[in-house]
């Protein structure tokens, strides 16, 4: 760097020794679990030019498609709890990237906007994360992508029980 700091090296993967997982080798929770840190690890390194985490992502694009929502419902749509919603606004907001206003039909509650800085740093954060699922789904295959995304569905809403 210029001003004689020096680089930060990157950090190299950590490497698992081989281990019998026993039971958790078919267990869908465990199998989730171990692809979320895989998948979260690269998307944490994908956002980084932007200094964006995950969870600051998926509330700019929340904003976005969902023009006036109220604080409270965004927070619960991501399931992050409130304080902990509140501390990443406050971040957000000191970047400059998202606009806290009162709301027009409830004035205790807050609805959020993006600001044009906001904007811009989400359609790169888009861009970035497309290529970024295109590198995943490229190792799925062809079919993957539609396969998990079903499969996923379920899991996530069941629909009635038979």
């Amino acid at each position: 760097m210029s001003n004689g700091t020096p680089a930060k090296a990157k950090p190299r993967p950590r490497e698992i020794p081989p281990v019998d997982y026993g039971e958790l080798t078919d267990s869908i929770g465990f199998q989730l679990r171990r692809a979320q840190l895989a998948a979260f690890g690269e998307l944490i390194e994908t956002l980084s030019p932007l200094e964006l985490r995950p969870a600051q992502f998926s509330v700019l694009v929340l904003i976005a498609a969902n023009p006036d929502l109220p604080q409270s419902n965004l927070s619960a749509a991501l399931g992050i709890q409130r304080p902990n919603f509140v501390a990443m606004l406050d971040e957000l907001e000191a970047r400059g990237l998202t606009k806290r206003c009162v709301s027009a039909t409830d004035r205790r509650s807050n609805t959020l906007t993006l600001t044009p800085e906001g904007r811009r740093v989400l359609r790169r954060a888009v861009d970035l994360h497309s290529a970024f699922e295109a590198r995943l789904f490229k190792r799925m295959g062809s079919s993957g992508r539609e396969q998990l995304n079903e499969m996923l569905s379920k899991l996530v809403d069941p629909g009635p029980i038979a």
